[in-house]
This record gives structure tokens, sequence and C-alpha cells, in this order.
């Protein structure tokens, strides 16, 4: 017989998104993104994400870089696409860096630092945490 709080453990780990943190980190997760459109997949790829690190779209997500115009970020996540590798950014005012939570995205209109613009072609690198 189980206990009752064994039962209520296990339904309280069942609930949680695999895109939300466990214990302060990101959960096993991936974002899509691609170089056609995204309904129909044109140009697709899924990219695996671990949180605050650095992505550079190169070796096998080259064919990504300078490319991108959808992507798709789960529920629960916040990326940051930079122009530049490493996830640099020029400041505070760029306009080489947008930040898009969960969602479907098409890159050519979207709120940047600076306010709306288009990022389509224009990501070399993703930084990804939880919400």
């Amino acid at each position: 017989m189980f206990s009752a709080k064994f039962l209520l453990a296990a339904l309280s780990f069942a609930a949680v998104p695999s895109s939300l943190t466990l214990g302060g980190e990101l959960a096993s997760s991936s974002i899509i993104a691609c170089t056609g459109t995204i309904n129909p997949p044109d140009g697709c790829a899924t990219i695996s994400v671990v949180s605050a690190s650095c992505i550079n779209l190169t070796g096998d997500l080259s064919s990504l870089n300078n490319a991108v115009s959808w992507v798709q970020v789960p529920d629960g996540l916040v990326c940051t696409f930079f122009q530049d590798r490493d996830c640099r950014n020029g400041g505070v005012n760029a306009d080489d860096v947008i930040v898009l939570e969960g969602g479907t995205w098409d890159m050519s209109d979207v709120q940047g630092i600076g306010g709306p613009q288009n990022f389509s072609g224009q990501t070399s690198s993703i930084s990804c945490s939880p919400r």
C-alpha cells in the first residue's frame, strides 16, 4: 500500500513540464529553428539547449547560421538570439540581439531591445534559460 506522502510526491513530479527547472537547472529541452517556414517545416532543426550555455550555429548547425527565419521556443524558456557568435551583443541599445519567450516566432517581425525589428537571417548564436 502506498503512503499519502509517496502519492503526493509522485503526482507533483509528474506534473512538472520538461521545459521547466529541476533543482534550479534547466531540464532537458530543445527549440526548433527553421531557415524556411515552420508550418510546413522547411529547413528546420531541433537544437538541444542547456541553461545559460551559448550555442554557436557552427558544425552541424552551420546551415542555420545567418539563415534562421522562424523559431519555436517551448513554454517555460526564454531565449536570446545574437547576431554575433559567442553570445555577444553590442550594448543596451543594440539591434543585434532579441529575446523571445515560449511561442512560435516569425523572425522578420520580432521585438528587439529598441522596438520591432526584422531579425530574419541574422542569428549566429543562442542562449536559453528557464523563465
